[in-house]
């Protein structure tokens, strides 16, 4: 196995607190695989063999509900450890991982995930964080689901995306991945006929800037008027 420059991760949030010789340490242990877009890293319900970080590119995070529709949970960004099915005590994966770009990854077996975060407290401590925010901003999407309505949950949606992976441009706030219409209906559990006439209104009005598989967020002031009051601009 060709050795990891610590350079990979150095500069994460994740590895902070550890010193030159600890980072090098843990990458000894890992392995890195490049994923083509669309490619799966894990597939929901299947063993848990490892738990990753993104070192490069954008993660799809999709749940197969029982009737066999499609929910894409989230997006992975560059830096974030995913996968950890250890920390939340199963055994097999909650849900698939896709690339939504080509991705670079770094991976560690399942088994060392116990000692590590016992070796390595801030590690340990960073990714029970991470597994805590996203299970907090799981529950806030239920509350949208139950309570909001359409033109909020999409709006939301948008500025969640902007926030997280935004990337400013002349045009205004670019999600910065490839991210299909489809994939907004699936986030916020509508149909892509609603997410079109939305997001075509929106841009009629100065809102978004859209384009194939491009969502630019021109105006996010009036988008989070959107998100909190329904049917005002």
């Amino acid at each position: 196995m060709v050795a990891l420059d610590r350079s990979l991760i150095s500069q994460l949030p994740l590895f902070q607190g550890m010193t030159a010789e600890e980072q090098s340490e843990i990458l000894r242990s890992a392995r890195s695989s490049r994923y083509a877009k669309e490619s799966a890293i894990f597939e929901q319900e299947t063993e848990a063999h490892s738990f990753f970080v993104l070192i490069s590119g954008h993660i799809r995070v999709v749940r197969s509900t029982p009737d066999g529709q499609q929910v894409i949970a989230r997006y992975i960004s560059e830096g974030e450890i995913f996968g950890v099915a250890a920390a939340l005590g199963r055994t097999a994966y909650p849900a698939s991982a896709l690339a939504a770009v080509d991705c670079v990854v770094l991976a560690w077996p399942n088994a060392l995930w116990a000692e590590m975060a016992r070796r390595f407290p801030m590690f340990g401590a960073t990714t029970y964080r991470t597994v805590g925010t996203r299970l907090q901003e799981t529950q806030t999407r239920v509350v949208e689901m139950s309570t909001e309505q359409v033109e909020q949950r999409v709006a939301h949606a948008l500025l969640r995306l902007a926030n997280q992976t935004g990337r400013k441009t002349e045009s205004g706030i670019e999600i910065d991945f490839p991210i299909s219409r489809q994939d907004i209906a699936e986030m916020t559990g509508t149909t892509l006929h609603t997410v079109s006439r939305l997001l075509s209104r929106w841009e009629d009005i100065g809102i978004i800037v859209s384009g194939r598989q491009k969502v630019t967020v021109k105006d996010a002031h009036r988008l989070v008027v959107l998100a909190e009051n329904p049917g005002k601009h």
